[in-house]
């Protein structure tokens, strides 16, 4: 388990092995200098910190779940995050990829537990109704493996929005009487990376920041890295200069969306989560929800299956906004304001518009809001 320093030939023959050239390699520690919202110099210190080979133990733990997060995870490529990563870490429990069955998959994971000072990822939510019966593992519940596997962990990463939170499991109303972990499990560090599934560059970003720091991500009050979950979809949106001038898709494929439009009248839930969708994005950063032209549902979020459905329905509301200003209003406010600029008269009857509630008139090329305001201001 001790530190074992590679030289550069060392890493490259290494990398080599995994069919990652060091050129490759360097660009994947950069994309995650820049995951982490680090500055590109310290792409360096995280070469470096994988040059340093530290073999922790990983127990992958499944319980409510879709094992939807370990497909993420081990479908990443250029390079492959999971060979890299894999090759970082002492994965000795893993249900979904393992070799060993049987006794001998549990007697590789109590081992593991056993030695102590090794991480737990968990991957799923937890049920409590009917004593555990909901999800038992080799006549074990849930709750039971879990705590056993605490013991003397590092640290326990929630991948997926289950773990974290309860997820679709907890949602009303609720059978399995299913939780998060932390719902369940105190004195051990956690940390949540919500999603459905997770995205794998948050899960490897997480791990890359312990051994380049010696020390787990800042967190947000659920729990959340703030390098991934520090900033709302809504503000790092490519549709956020539609919004902000009022152009919003009425229907499915309508003028708006084909023109890529804010999609917060088909229900984005953008505005109220907080994810770094928008610059990570999947698949290699190839594209994510909204750039394929469907709205956010808020995923990350918790209970995002209650709070955020109907999810083709508008929110009433956008918090941080000031009073709790509607999003169809900020958007036709700063589209008065624009014109303002330009012509003070047409400023004055759009600010009338906006206290009298008069629905403004269609302006050519493009769809204005139709003035029902939900919620008000």
């Amino acid at each position: 388990m001790g530190d074992v320093i590679l030289s550069e030939g060392m890493v490259d023959e290494g990398l080599s092995a995994i069919g990652i050239d060091r050129r490759t390699f360097l660009k994947f520690c950069a994309t995650l200098a820049g995951v982490l919202a680090l500055p590109p110099a310290f792409a360096r210190n995280i070469a470096e910190a994988l040059q340093t080979v530290r073999k922790p133990s990983l127990v992958w733990l499944e319980f409510q779940d879709c094992a939807g997060n370990t497909e993420s995870f081990l479908r990443a490529s250029n390079p492959s995050v999971a060979d890299l990563v894999l090759d970082i870490l002492s994965v000795d429990y893993h249900e979904t990829i393992m070799a060993a069955a049987g006794f001998q998959a549990e007697a590789a994971k109590d081992a593991a537990v056993a030695a102590g000072g090794h991480f737990v990822v968990v991957e799923g939510s937890i049920p409590r109704g009917q004593g555990g019966a909901y999800c038992t593992i080799g006549g074990k519940s849930a709750l039971q493996i879990l705590e056993e596997a605490a013991k003397g962990a590092v640290a326990i990463i929630n991948v997926g929005t289950c773990s974290s939170f309860g997820g679709i499991p907890a949602a009303a109303p609720n059978p399995t009487g299913a939780v998060g972990v932390s719902d369940v499990i105190s004195g051990v560090p956690i940390v949540n990376l919500p999603g459905c599934p997770s995205n794998a560059a948050n899960i490897t970003a997480t791990f890359v920041h312990y051994l380049t720091f010696g020390a787990l991500p800042a967190l947000d009050s659920k729990g959340r890295p703030l390098f991934a979950y520090g900033a709302r979809i809504h503000d790092n949106c490519p549709r956020r200069g539609h919004f902000d001038a009022g152009q919003f898709v009425q229907e499915w494929g309508d003028g708006g969306h084909r023109k890529g439009w804010c999609l917060y009248k088909m229900g984005c839930k953008g505005p109220q989560t907080f994810h770094n969708c928008p610059t990570v994005q999947w698949n290699d950063g190839t594209n994510w929800p909204i750039g394929a032209g469907h709205g956010c549902v808020g995923c990350s979020e918790p209970n995002f299956w209650d709070q955020m459905s109907p999810f083709y329905a508008r929110l009433p509301k956008v918090p941080g906004f000031g009073i709790e200003t509607t999003a169809d209003t900020i958007g036709l406010w700063l589209a008065g304001a624009t014109a303002a600029a330009f012509a003070a008269h047409g400023g004055a009857k759009a600010l009338q518009r906006k206290v009298t509630g008069t629905p403004p008139k269609p302006a050519s090329g493009r769809i204005e809001d139709d003035g029902s305001h939900e919620g008000g201001i």
